[in-house]
């Protein structure tokens, strides 16, 4: 609100309204004009100081007057504000400085601790790699002793030879074999109803990841299975040439089993819960009671490396293929070859191996890029697949007996159906993808796949439902745990991944 004095036409300081006129004047002067005149200058009135009204105004703020009238004083003016501003920056050089050396010290405390932890980390994990190294004290000399004797007994033995498979173990093989396609017609195709949803699957996450199972000299986990019976129990086997014995609940370390002299490619947990089977490039396929960590027998019935084995659904025989270039079929109880065959049409190395669900026939993949089914009892090629590139990495036949997911060097997962013998479905990965592992679940209604990183297909969509990417090198193996609530993951990086909700 602005008023204006009636007598200086300016904003008075202290201002009155007059009750006889209502004009505005400033005290100070209608006070001297009264004095000398009594009346109100605006209607002549008789006028006391009784009769003037104070208004409450705001304080009136005088414009600041100019200085810079001249250039001497701009000048001066613009020098105050070089001066101040040069000032300033100097401050802020400071402490810019002070800063940096704060900096400099944090930096170097964080490296400092970076190395103690760095080094921490490397004692604990040489610790834990004793401790699950330790024999429990009852039975472990006798445990050295058989393994001493086995090892020296490979140096001395030549391959076993073959004993025929006798009319009583085909008729085991046959009255498996309707067992359990009378049990799978009894299912249908009816999903369990524990079975892990498609939604829970797409929200699992790592919920636990364990890197001191194996050496860390040797790093690298190559192969993994979980125990049928108890499935808190898992097996791993390394480049360290030893196999683990894992329990995923209390993350103990159960038992390791050491008796190969190259690494451990491939691993099988037998349902019984006290047996496993191992192979290695050493020619050897171990069989182990884990109780005493002792091997109970070594196959011998390769020439070559051993590229995969496959246990049959009776538990009693072991399927073994190797670079050469033969399959084996052998007794786990008596470590016997009951028959061994080369494949003559294509002389090249058989690098993968599964045995149906029904156990009458099997699939070979070999180096040359080509899927061939097998029947066991005439020990004859029946089908082949084509159609990959490069090596077959990695074989999976699914529950239902009806398809085979198969993998090479192509980045590519081929799906094949047994009963019309053709691929009716390719999933086509990135670029480079390399494919090291396949698995379907129990029923199979999923798909697991480890490789570059680690994803899970839902069965007839063929949908990608999950990937994991927590592994820093290639995963090399992946199995479902019951019902498939939980999935493991091992990798060349030394660690086993637990996933699940």
């Amino acid at each position: 609100m602005s008023l204006c004095c009636a007598l200086s036409n300016e904003v008075p300081e202290v201002a009155v309204v007059s009750t006889q006129s209502g004009a505005v004047f400033e005290k100070r002067l209608i006070l001297k004009y009264i004095e000398e005149h009594g009346v109100d200058p605006i209607d002549g009135q008789k006028l006391t100081e009784d009769m003037l009204v104070e208004i409450k105004t705001p304080a009136i703020v005088k414009p600041r007057p100019p200085s810079a009238t001249s250039i001497p004083a701009i000048l001066k003016s613009l020098q105050d504000e070089w001066d101040a501003v040069m000032l300033h920056s100097f401050t802020l050089r400071q402490q810019l400085q002070t800063a940096r050396q704060e900096l400099s010290h944090a930096l170097y405390q964080h490296d400092a601790a970076c190395r103690v932890i760095a080094r921490l980390t490397k004692e604990v994990t040489a610790a834990r790699e004793a401790l699950a190294t330790l024999k429990p004290k009852a039975g472990a000399s006798q445990t050295n002793q058989m393994n001493n004797q086995f090892n020296a007994g490979d140096q001395l033995s030549e391959h076993m030879e073959e004993t025929g498979i006798t009319s009583e173990v085909l008729d085991k093989l046959e009255n498996k074999a309707s067992v359990l396609t009378a049990e799978r017609k009894r299912r249908g195709k009816t999903v369990p109803e524990e079975l892990a949803k498609p939604e829970e699957l797409r929200a699992f996450k790592t919920l636990a990841s364990h890197s001191g199972l194996h050496s860390v000299s040797i790093p690298g986990i190559l192969s993994v299975d979980i125990c049928p019976t108890d499935t808190n129990r898992i097996l791993t086997g390394g480049n360290d040439k030893n196999a683990i014995v894992f329990n995923k609940d209390n993350e103990q370390v159960i038992t390791s089993l050491k008796g190969h002299t190259k690494k451990v490619t491939s691993v099988i947990y037998h349902p019984n819960q006290d047996t496993v089977i191992t192979a290695s490039p050493d020619s050897q396929i171990r069989v182990w009671h884990l109780p005493t960590a002792q091997t109970l027998q070594v196959v011998r019935a390769h020439d070559g490396p051993i590229t995969a084995i496959s246990l049959h659904a009776t538990g009693d025989y072991v399927l073994s293929t190797s670079t050469d270039e033969h399959w084996a079929f052998s007794d786990l109880h008596t470590g016997r070859v009951l028959t061994k065959v080369g494949d003559t049409s294509t002389p090249h190395a058989l690098t993968t191996a599964q045995f149906h669900p029904d156990g009458l026939i099997f699939g070979t993949g070999t180096s040359d890029s080509l899927i061939k089914i097998w029947d066991l009892k005439e020990r004859s090629n029946v089908a082949n697949f084509p159609g990959h590139s490069g090596s077959i990495s990695a074989m999976s036949f699914s529950e239902n007996g009806y398809y085979l997911a198969t993998s090479a060097d192509d980045s590519a997962i081929k799906l094949w159906d047994l009963r019309k013998l053709k691929n009716f479905k390719t999933i086509v990965l990135e670029e480079n993808y390399q494919v090291k592992d396949l698995c379907f679940d129990q029923s199979g209604t999923y798909l697991a796949v480890a490789g570059t990183d680690v994803r899970v297909y839902i069965s007839k969509q063929w949908e990608n439902l999950k990937t994991f990417t927590d592994h820093t090198a290639a995963a090399t193996g992946v199995r479902f745990g019951h019902d498939s609530r939980y999935l493991v993951s091992v990798s060349l990086d030394r660690s086993l991944k637990i996933y699940g909700l």
